[in-house]
């Protein structure tokens, strides 16, 4: 930085107000340091400006399990959102198991990185104290509401409740639900089943148990497994809304199998809208939760924490707009 000052002809204060984006310059004074640091090929050291700020320029992503393609969707639009705001992310899987999410909170890589984002399955309400920590914290899901930290989430209930009106407009009557947790409380699996029995009471449906199909982990040999289950069982069923694609994908497979007719005999919605939902056969429709809309305000919020990490300021909850998607799945030609 002294060699292109001594060649721009400036201090090396105004070097390091070009370099950092001060917009108070004049002109011809930034277009001579430009031009300085091209000739001499300056490139700025960032591990040493991260260690003078006492930063590392990393953050951490935590998620239950990168085969999922949910989450191996959400670690790359992380990724790219992490780009634009000039951070690297390093990623962490947990399994969904309790005491790794705990060393994932309370662990020495936390000393690798200026903050986490956060999703936890094994940590719940009971646990919010764990959430208190002495670094900058965003929190993804649905396990923990109204803690210590910003917390961007999606719409479960209300885009569930949306998916199953939707196959209630459809003409259909005797629609299972993939994929429950039967005695959870907090959840994605709660939260979606309890839309999906609002629609139903709204529309005068009864709520069949039968209907109501435990399915977990949330993975494509759950859903084929259940749906091959509840067809060899008799029910009668016209539609399946799985909680996740990967339990749709199982269950159009189950389906195939079984000669029954998608969406003629058995229309078939998921939630997540992954990349894979467009290339099915058919293709599926699916709840598209925000994907892309939660990965950046996350990381915004994260790198804000970092910048200015002040206990004044309160905690934000962020809920991301759903959109449904119709594809072959539900709609007949």
């Amino acid at each position: 930085m002294h060699d292109v000052a001594r060649l721009a002809g400036v201090s090396v204060k105004t070097v390091s107000n070009v370099v950092n984006g001060y917009a108070y310059l004049r002109p011809a004074t930034k277009s001579r340091v430009e031009a300085a640091i091209a000739e001499l090929g300056y490139q700025v050291n960032v591990s040493a400006r991260n260690l003078r700020q006492g930063r590392t320029g990393m953050i951490g992503l935590a998620v239950p399990e990168l085969s999922q393609p949910y989450f191996a969707e959400l670690a790359d639009l992380v990724i790219q959102a992490g780009e634009e705001c000039g951070v690297t992310v390093l990623i962490e899987q947990t399994g969904a198991q309790r005491d790794r999410e705990l060393e994932v909170l309370h662990g020495n890589r936390r000393r690798m990185t200026d903050g986490l984002i956060f999703s936890p399955l094994a940590l719940g309400e009971e646990d919010r104290a764990e959430f208190t920590v002495g670094y900058p914290l965003v929190l993804l899901g649905e396990r923990i509401f109204r803690g210590p930290t910003d917390h961007v989430t999606m719409a479960n209930a209300e885009a569930a409740y949306a998916a199953t009106t939707y196959l209630i407009g459809l003409g259909r009557r005797r629609i299972a639900v993939v994929g429950a947790h039967p005695g959870e409380t907090v959840g994605s699996a709660a939260l979606r089943t309890a839309g999906y029995e609002r629609a139903l009471a709204e529309a005068g449906l009864p709520l069949d148990p039968a209907l109501v199909v435990p399915g977990d982990p949330w993975h494509r040999a759950t859903g084929a497994r259940v749906v091959e289950d509840l067809l060899a069982s008799g029910t009668a069923i016209d539609a399946v809304f799985a909680l996740n694609d990967a339990l749709a994908l199982g269950a159009l497979r189950a389906l195939s199998a079984r000669g029954v007719r998608v969406p003629q005999d058995v229309a078939v919605i998921g939630f997540d809208d992954v990349d894979d939902a467009r290339y099915s056969t058919p293709s599926l429709s699916s709840v598209a939760p925000g994907r892309r809309e939660i990965a950046r305000t996350a990381v915004e919020l994260l790198v804000a924490r970092i910048a200015d990490p002040s206990p004044v300021r309160p905690f934000v909850e962020v809920v991301s707009a759903f959109t449904l998607v119709e594809r072959e799945s539900t709609r007949q030609a």
